[in-house]
C-alpha cells in the first residue's frame, strides 16, 4: 500500500517542529485544517492553521487580521490565546483543556463558574469601542455605519447574506432554494421585519460565541478562541447571537439576560436599550440567515468521496426542516414543505448534480 501523502500544512507544522516531538491534529474545524507543533525556542505549543480549500464562508469578516486583533485585545480580554513570532509568522498560542461542548452539550445548563466568566467577557468587551481599538479593519464604510446606528448595522448583514450567501451560492443551489419555498421576495420580508431597530452605542463583538469558542483550562479558567468572526456593532447583536447558538435552557437564558443587562449599562448607559423587543428582532435575522446557510450546507454534507450519504439523508432533513419551521415567519413562508419534502428535494439536488436519471438513481441506491 502506498504511503499517505501529507497536506502541505502537515508538511509545514512538521517542518516548523522542534525536534522528534508529535504534531497534533488536524484538529476539529470546518473552516480551517490545524495543527498543534512545538517550535523551537521555548514558546510552547502554537497552532498552525490554514483555510481549507472546500470551506464555505457564510459571515463577514471585518478585521485584517485575527492575530492582529488578538494583540490588540492583550490586556483588554482575559483569557484570549497570546500571538507568538515563528519563523515570521504569526501563530496562536494552543490552550490546553476541554470546550465547553464537551463539558455541557447544547441545551444543558452551564455550569456557575463559566456561566460567570462568560457575562465578564461580555463585560470587557463593552468599554471597546473603534475609536480605542487600534487594529486594522477590512470593512467597507458601508458595512461600518456610525455609531449607534443600529438599523444600518443590522440593514448591512442582511445584504451580506443576500449578496454573498444566496445570490453567490444561486447558480448551484437555485433550484434546491426554491423546492423549499425560498426565493428572492423572502429576503425582502426579512429586511422589513427586523427593521426599526433601536439606537444602542457599538462596541467590540465576537460574533461568534458558541460552546466551542469557550476553553475551560484545567484550572477552570475559561479561554475565549476563534475571533475572527469579530466586528464593531451593536451589543445585542452579540447576545442575540450567543443565545441562539448556546441553546441554553429557559430559565438560565433568562438569568444571562439580566446579568448582561445589568453590567452592559454599568460600563456605558444605554447598551441594552430596548433590549425586549430588538433582542426578539435580531433572533429573527438569525433564524432566517440560518435557512441560507443551512440549505448550502445540509446539501454539502449529503455528499462526500464515496458518494451520496443515504443513511444521514433523514437525519440532516429534519434539522433543515427545523431550521425553515424557525425560520417561516422572518422569511414570510407561506408553506413550509415537510421532512419527506425536504428530503426528496435534497434527493434531486443530488442527482441533478451528478447528472444521474432518477432510474439510475435508484439501481445505484439498491
Amino acid at each position: 500500500m502506498a504511503p499517505q501523502l501529507l497536506s502541505p500544512v502537515r508538511q509545514r507544522a512538521e517542518a516548523m517542529n522542534d525536534g522528534p516531538s508529535l504534531v497534533k491534529g488536524p484538529l476539529k474545524g470546518y473552516h480551517h485544517e490545524t495543527y498543534v507543533l512545538s517550535p523551537p525556542g521555548g514558546t510552547g505549543r502554537v497552532k498552525l492553521r490554514e483555510p481549507r480549500a472546500t470551506s464555505l464562508w457564510f459571515d463577514r469578516r471585518c478585521f485584517q487580521s485575527e492575530e492582529e486583533l488578538l494583540r490588540g485585545l492583550k490586556g483588554r480580554i482575559d483569557r484570549v490565546p497570546e500571538v507568538v513570532d515563528v519563523e515570521g509568522m504569526g501563530l496562536q498560542t494552543f490552550i490546553e483543556g476541554r470546550t465547553l461542548g464537551d463539558h455541557r452539550r447544547g441545551g444543558r445548563t452551564v455550569p456557575d463558574s463559566a456561566f460567570d466568566q462568560i457575562v465578564g467577557v461580555f463585560r470587557q468587551m463593552v468599554p471597546i469601542t473603534a475609536e480605542t481599538l487600534h487594529v486594522e479593519r477590512r470593512c467597507s464604510p458601508e458595512d461600518a455605519p456610525e455609531d449607534g446606528d443600529t438599523d444600518a448595522f443590522l440593514k448591512r448583514l442582511v445584504v451580506f447574506v443576500q449578496d454573498q450567501v444566496y445570490a453567490a451560492n444561486l447558480q448551484e443551489f437555485g433550484t434546491l432554494f426554491a423546492q423549499l419555498g425560498i426565493r428572492d421576495e423572502a429576503l425582502v420580508h426579512l429586511e422589513k421585519n427586523v427593521a426599526g431597530l433601536s439606537e444602542r452605542p457599538f462596541c467590540l463583538l465576537h460574533g461568534d460565541l458558541h460552546r466551542e469558542n469557550f476553553i475551560i483550562d484545567p484550572k477552570g479558567d475559561l479561554w475565549t478562541i476563534d475571533w475572527e468572526l469579530a466586528m464593531v456593532g451593536d451589543p445585542l447583536y452579540d447576545l442575540a447571537t450567543h443565545l441562539y447558538l448556546m441553546r441554553y435552557p429557559v430559565d438560565q437564558e433568562e438569568r444571562l439576560i439580566e446579568r448582561w443587562c445589568d453590567v452592559v449599562e454599568q460600563i456605558r448607559s444605554g447598551s441594552s436599550h430596548a433590549w425586549r423587543n430588538d433582542l426578539r428582532l435580531i433572533t429573527e435575522f438569525k433564524k432566517g440567515q440560518s435557512v441560507f446557510t443551512d440549505t448550502v450546507r445540509a446539501a454539502k454534507a449529503l455528499r462526500d468521496e464515496t458518494g451520496f450519504r443515504w443513511a444521514a439523508l433523514p437525519r440532516v432533513a429534519a434539522k433543515l426542516h427545523g431550521v425553515l419551521a424557525a425560520a417561516a415567519g422572518p422569511l414570510g413562508l407561506e408553506d413550509v414543505p415537510s421532512r419527506r419534502e425536504v428530503a426528496a428535494a435534497l434527493v434531486r439536488r443530488h442527482r441533478e448534480s451528478a447528472g444521474v436519471r432518477p432510474e439510475q438513481s435508484r439501481l445505484t441506491r439498491g
